[in-house]
C-alpha cells in the first residue's frame, strides 16, 4: 500500500492538490491518503502569558479544523477515506517529519507564484519541504 501525503492550509491551492491526490489514487491503486494541516507555534512569551497552554492548543485545534474543511469536503464528496491531522511545528520540518514518521510514498501539495512572475517562483514551504524529504513531491499551481 502506498501512502500519499497531501498538506493542506484551506487555500484554493491545497484543495487542487488534494484533487490532483485523488487522481492519483486512481492511477496507483491500493493507497492511502493523508491530509495534514500545520500551524506555526506560537513563540511571543506574551501570549503564553495570558493564555493557558489548553487554550492555545484548542486555538490550534479550531484553526486547524478550519484549514483542513475544503479539503475534507472534496474528499467527502468524492467518497475518498484519509487520515487528517492538525499538527504544530516549523512548517516544512512537520510536514517532513509527518512523511517519515507515516512512511509515505509521496508528497502531493498546491503552491503559490510570488510577485509578478506567478508560477515561476515556488512558495518558501514547498521549496523548503522540497529540501528536506527524498521522496517525490508534486506541487499542484
Amino acid at each position: 500500500m502506498r501512502n500519499i501525503l497531501v498538506p493542506v492550509d484551506g487555500s484554493d491551492s491545497s484543495v487542487r492538490a488534494v484533487k490532483a491526490a485523488i487522481q492519483a489514487m486512481k492511477e496507483l491503486g491500493d493507497t492511502k491518503l493523508h491530509i495534514i494541516t500545520v500551524h506555526p507555534p506560537i513563540v511571543s512569551g506574551n501570549v503564553k502569558r495570558f493564555f493557558s497552554a489548553e487554550a492555545i492548543n484548542d486555538y490550534y485545534q479550531d484553526e486547524g479544523r478550519n484549514a483542513l474543511l475544503p479539503a475534507k469536503t472534496v474528499l467527502d464528496e468524492a467518497g475518498i477515506s484519509y487520515e487528517d491531522s492538525v499538527q504544530v511545528g516549523p512548517v516544512a520540518p512537520t510536514i517532513a517529519k509527518y512523511a517519515k514518521d507515516h512512511g509515505c510514498d509521496l508528497i502531493i501539495m498546491g503552491t503559490r507564484g510570488l510577485g509578478s512572475v506567478t508560477g515561476m517562483v515556488l512558495g518558501s514551504i514547498a521549496t523548503k519541504v522540497l529540501s528536506l524529504v527524498d521522496i517525490p513531491v508534486t506541487l499542484v499551481k
